[in-house]
C-alpha cells in the first residue's frame, strides 16, 4: 500500500516547466551579435563614407530603400521554400554568410551604384536568413516564453550594433588621423567588417540544432491564402507603420548634418555614430524586458506603443530641424527613443506572429510575408525621406514619417 501510495504521488507530481533559455536561443542570439556587429560596422560609416564621396541624401536613402527592397521580397520565397521542404538551417547558415562576405564588397565602392550593389547583396543574405531563423525559434521554445526568446535574441543582436559601431568609429579615429586619401579609412574598415560577419555564420552552423518537422506540400498561393485572418488583419498596421519606419542611416545623418557647423563634418560624423550607439544601448536593454512583460500583458498594446516612439521621435528631429535644437543631450533623447521603438518592433513583430500563426508548416511562410510587407515599407519610407529631404527640406521628410508611424499605431492596436 506504501508503495502504491508513493506511485499515485510521484504520477501526481507537475512535470517540470520547460526551458526557454536552451542552445538554439543562445546560439541564434550569439549569431546574431557577431552578424550585427559585422554590418553595423558598415552602417556607421556610410553616410560619412557617401558623403566623402560626393552623394546626397536622396541616394542614401535610394541604397538603403532599394536594399531592403530586395530583402523583403527575398524572405516572401525563402519562407514559404523552407516550410516546403521541411528544414531551415542549411539555409539560413548561407544567409548569414552571405551577409558577411558582402561587407568586404564596400571597400570596393567608388560611386554610389557600387555602394548599392554591395548593400543589396548583404541584404539579400539577411532577408533569405531572416523568416528561417525566427520560424527556427518560434519553434524552440514553449508558447507562453515566445516573448522572452526573441527578445532574448534580438538583445544578443542589438549588443552587436553597439559592438559593430564603436569599433567603426573608434578605428575611423585610428585610420583617419594618418590618411591622405579621405576614403581610405573607410575602406579598410569595410575590410575589417569581414570577420564578424563570416563569424556569425560559423556559430550558426555550430551552435544551432534544427528540429526536423514534415515538410508541407502547400503551393504558394495557396500557404498565403490559410494565413489565418487575424495576422493577415495585423499586416495593415505593421505596413502603415512600415511607410514611415525610415532607415537608421538617416537619423545618422540628421544629427551629422546638424552637428557640422559647430564640430566640422568629421567630428560631427563621429558623433552621430556614437550617438546612434546610444540609439543601440536602449534597444539592447529593452528589447528582453519588453519581451518578457509581453508574455503577461499581451503584446498588442505594447507594440502600439512603440510605433508611437517611432513617431515621436520623427518629431522631435523635426523640432531640431526647426529651431536648430543641437545640445547632444537631447539628440541623445530622441535616439534613445527610436531604440525603444526599434526593440518594442524587433520583439513583438515576431512574438506576434508566432502566436497567431500556430501551424508549424505555415509558419516560415508567415514570417517571409511579414517581412515583405516590412520591406516595402522600409523601401517606400527610405526613399520618400530621402527624396523630401532632398527636394523640400527635413521638416517635410520628418512630419511624413512620425504621421505614418502614428497611423500604423492606431491601425496595431485596434488589432484583435
Amino acid at each position: 500500500m506504501a508503495a502504491t501510495g508513493q506511485t499515485i504521488q510521484l504520477s501526481g507530481t507537475a512535470p517540470p516547466e520547460p526551458a526557454w533559455l536552451n542552445r538554439n536561443v543562445v546560439g541564434m542570439a550569439v549569431t546574431s551579435l557577431l552578424s550585427d556587429a559585422g554590418h553595423e560596422m558598415i552602417t556607421v560609416l556610410l553616410p560619412g563614407f557617401l558623403t566623402v564621396l560626393g552623394f546626397s541624401s536622396a541616394a542614401l536613402g535610394t541604397v538603403e530603400g532599394v536594399a531592403d527592397s530586395v530583402s523583403s521580397f527575398v524572405k516572401l520565397g525563402s519562407g514559404w521554400a523552407s516550410d516546403r521542404l521541411g528544414h531551415r538551417k542549411g539555409m539560413a547558415m548561407g544567409g548569414y554568410l552571405l551577409t558577411g562576405v558582402s561587407n568586404g564588397l564596400f571597400a570596393l565602392a567608388n560611386g554610389w551604384l557600387f555602394v548599392l550593389a554591395a548593400r543589396t547583396v548583404g541584404w539579400f543574405g539577411r532577408g533569405f536568413r531572416t523568416p528561417l531563423r525566427n520560424a527556427m525559434l518560434a519553434s524552440s521554445v514553449p508558447a507562453q516564453f515566445r516573448g522572452k526568446a526573441f527578445g532574448f535574441e534580438r538583445a544578443g543582436d542589438t549588443i552587436g550594433a553597439i559592438v559593430g559601431p564603436l569599433l567603426g568609429v573608434g578605428l575611423l579615429e585610428l585610420f583617419g588621423s594618418h590618411a591622405t586619401d579621405p576614403s581610405a579609412p573607410f575602406r579598410l574598415i569595410f575590410l575589417l567588417a569581414l570577420i564578424p560577419g563570416v563569424g556569425a555564420a560559423i556559430a550558426f552552423a555550430t551552435t544551432v540544432q534544427e528540429q526536423g518537422g514534415a515538410p508541407s506540400r502547400t503551393a504558394f498561393w495557396a500557404a498565403i491564402r490559410m494565413l489565418p485572418s487575424p495576422f493577415r488583419r495585423s499586416l495593415l498596421g505593421v505596413g502603415v507603420f512600415g511607410l514611415g519606419d525610415f532607415a537608421r542611416t538617416l537619423m545618422i545623418l540628421a544629427a551629422t548634418q546638424l552637428l557640422a557647423p559647430e564640430y566640422g563634418l568629421q567630428h560631427a560624423a563621429q558623433i552621430a555614430g556614437l550617438l546612434y550607439v546610444g540609439h543601440n544601448v536602449f534597444h539592447a536593454a529593452y528589447s528582453y524586458p519588453v519581451g518578457a512583460l509581453s508574455d503577461r500583458l499581451g503584446r498588442r498594446g505594447l507594440l502600439a506603443l512603440g510605433y508611437l516612439a517611432g513617431a515621436l521621435a520623427s518629431l522631435g528631429f523635426l523640432a531640431a530641424f526647426l529651431w536648430h535644437l543641437l545640445p547632444i543631450v537631447y539628440l541623445l533623447s530622441l535616439f534613445g527613443l527610436a531604440g525603444f521603438s526599434m526593440a518594442v518592433v524587433d520583439a513583438l513583430e515576431g512574438a506576434l506572429t508566432g502566436d497567431l500563426v500556430a501551424e508549424e508548416m505555415l509558419r516560415g511562410t508567415a514570417y517571409g510575408v511579414l517581412g515583405t510587407v516590412n520591406g516595402v515599407g522600409d523601401l517606400v519610407a527610405s526613399v520618400v525621406v530621402g527624396s523630401l529631404w532632398t527636394a523640400y527640406s527635413p521638416l517635410a521628410a520628418f512630419a511624413y514619417a512620425a504621421l505614418m508611424m502614428a497611423a500604423g499605431a492606431a491601425l496595431i492596436y485596434r488589432v484583435r
